[in-house]
C-alpha cells in the first residue's frame, strides 16, 4: 500500500484509553489488511497515537510502539515525575521511538490526501478544540497534547494555548464527525457496550494542582456525564444504521490503563483484529448501503 490510493468516504473515529487501545492496533490492523483508509479520521489520547501508524500505512506498529517499550521506564514510570518530566516523556516517545528505535514512515504519511483531527481540551475553558494534523513531523505535538493525561503530563503549549487529553472533552467525537457532513461513520471503541462510566475525585487535585485552570476541573468532573451521554447517543445512532461500532467484549477486556503485562495486550490486540474479521460482512454492507 502506498499513497495515492483510493480513500475509503466516511469517517473513522478512534476512542482513546491508555493501553486498551491495543483492541484498536488489531482492528486498524484488519482495516490495513482490506485496504481500507478513510478520508476522514478523528483521534483521541491513544487512539490519536494509533492512527499516526495506520495513516503511515504501518500495520503492526502501532502495538509494537507499546507493547515493546510498556516495560522501559523510558517509556512509561511513575518516577519521571519525580524528575519533572511527563509519565510517557516526551522526547522518548515521540521522538527517540519514531526517529530511531521503530522508525516512522513520515514520506508516506505526509503523502495522506484526507484530513486527521485529533481532539484535545483547552485547559483554558475545559472545552474541546479539534486540531488537524498536516505535517507529522511539525505537528506532532497535536498528538502529544492529546495523549497528555491530567495530572501525569504538563499541559502542552500550542499557538498561545495550552493543552491536554482530548478525552476529558470529547471522548468518541462521532457527534463532531457527524457534523462536519460525514455520510458514514465508523467508530472503535477501547469499552465495552455495558460499560457505564462513574464519577472521579481526581477533578479535586486538579483544582489544587492546576489554580490556574478551574474550568479543566469542572471539565475532569462532569466527564462521565459527557461519556455516558455520547455513549448513549452512539448506540442509538447505530441502532438506526448511522453508525457503526468495532468494541471489545467485557470478558476479553481485561487490560488496565497503565497495563504493563504485555501477553494481556497481545490477546486484546488479537481480539480487535478478530472482532473487526468477525464483523467484516456488516461493515461492508453498512458501507455499501
Amino acid at each position: 500500500m502506498s499513497y495515492p490510493m483510493p480513500l475509503t468516504e466516511g469517517a473513522l473515529v478512534l476512542e482513546g484509553g491508555g493501553m486498551r487501545g491495543a483492541f484498536t492496533t488489531g482492528v486498524l490492523d484488519y482495516l490495513l489488511k482490506k485496504n481500507i483508509v478513510f478520508d476522514r479520521v478523528y483521534g483521541v489520547s491513544a487512539g490519536a497515537c494509533h492512527a499516526c501508524s495506520y495513516l503511515s500505512l504501518q500495520p503492526g506498529r502501532a502495538f509494537r510502539v507499546v507493547a515493546d517499550y510498556v516495560n522501559d521506564p523510558r517509556y512509561m514510570s511513575f518516577f519521571n515525575l519525580l524528575k519533572g518530566e511527563d509519565m510517557f516523556p516526551a522526547e522518548f516517545v515521540y521522538h527517540t521511538i519514531p526517529d530511531g528505535l521503530d522508525p516512522f514512515d513520515y514520506k508516506t504519511v505526509n503523502q495522506y490526501p484526507g484530513e486527521f483531527y485529533v481532539v484535545v481540551t483547552d485547559c483554558r475553558t475545559g472545552g474541546p478544540v479539534y486540531m488537524r494534523v498536516k505535517d507529522f513531523r511539525r505537528d506532532i505535538d497535536m498528538v502529544r497534547a492529546s495523549a497528555s493525561l491530567p495530572l501525569l503530563s504538563h499541559m502542552v503549549k500550542l499557538g498561545g494555548g495550552e493543552y491536554l487529553d482530548g478525552g476529558m472533552s470529547d471522548s468518541i467525537p462521532v457527534k463532531k464527525a457527524l457534523a462536519d457532513g460525514a455520510k458514514k461513520c465508523v467508530a472503535v471503541l477501547t469499552r465495552d457496550g455495558g460499560y457505564v462510566k462513574e464519577p472521579s475525585g481526581t477533578y479535586r487535585l486538579a483544582r489544587v494542582m492546576t489554580p490556574r485552570h478551574q474550568k479543566l476541573a469542572d471539565a475532569m468532573k462532569r466527564r462521565h456525564i459527557m461519556y455516558n451521554d455520547t455513549v448513549e447517543f452512539i448506540k442509538k445512532a447505530e441502532a438506526e444504521g448511522k453508525i457503526f461500532v468495532f468494541r471489545p467484549e467485557k470478558e476479553r477486556l481485561d487490560v488496565t490503563r497503565l497495563e504493563k503485562d504485555r501477553s494481556k495486550l497481545e490477546r486484546l490486540r488479537d481480539h480487535g483484529y478478530e472482532t473487526a474479521a468477525a464483523n467484516w460482512d456488516r461493515f461492508t454492507e453498512y458501507m455499501n448501503s
